[in-house]
């Protein structure tokens, strides 16, 4: 429950890092938005990602676990991990235009944060009696969302149960898509000389 979001969310910042030097021909274009390029890679993303979720869905119900009314918030936290990678995505792959090492970095820093994320383990359980640890990992806004996925598959509770939680993640989200939009939108302009 917890890795099929975290696929998702690594397909698509590697694939919204790259979009602008993958499409560069595009971007050399005048009259073309190069906007959309990351929302392109990242619902191609989507897409693989529906499979793994259906995937998971058929694999629970082998176990007796069959699909309820819970299973309706993984559009909510699908929606969550999209707007997250969309705003990463538009900073990042303005920046790897100028800094092509990035995509590097990003490579690196998803393979520590895949333990960073709780994805094979429950903070809860495994950090009982580290609760200052517990609330810094928290911080990570995929935790959020990988929680969602296991509370929506296992552990059957709603996302509005955690208002703390979705609070943070959302102005996080909203900062971060900000942000990256805005450096996207003023590095734009030095795209097609760079490329």
């Amino acid at each position: 429950a917890g890795i099929v979001p975290w696929f998702f969310f690594q397909d698509a910042l590697i694939g919204g890092t790259n979009s602008l030097l993958e499409y560069n021909y595009l971007v050399k274009k005048v009259v073309f938005n190069i906007s959309v390029l990351p929302v392109v890679k990242i619902i191609s993303a989507l897409f693989v990602h529906c499979f793994f979720v259906l995937f998971t869905i058929i694999l629970y119900a082998a176990y007796g676990k069959f699909p309820d009314v819970y299973y309706f918030q993984l559009i909510y936290y699908s929606i969550c991990v999209f707007i997250l990678v969309l705003g990463l995505s538009y900073a990042t792959s303005a920046i790897v235009i100028f800094f092509r090492d990035l995509a590097q970095i990003i490579n690196i820093a998803l393979q520590v944060g895949i333990w960073l994320t709780p994805i094979m383990w429950i903070a809860e359980t495994s950090l009982q009696g580290h609760e200052t640890l517990q609330k810094i990992l928290k911080l990570n806004p995929l935790y959020y969302v990988v929680s969602g996925y296991r509370d929506t598959f296992l552990m059957k509770s709603w996302f509005f149960e955690h208002a703390g939680w979705t609070v943070y993640f959302w102005v996080f989200t909203i900062v971060v898509f900000f942000l990256g939009t805005r450096l996207f939108k003023k590095l734009q302009v030095h795209f097609a000389d760079v490329l």
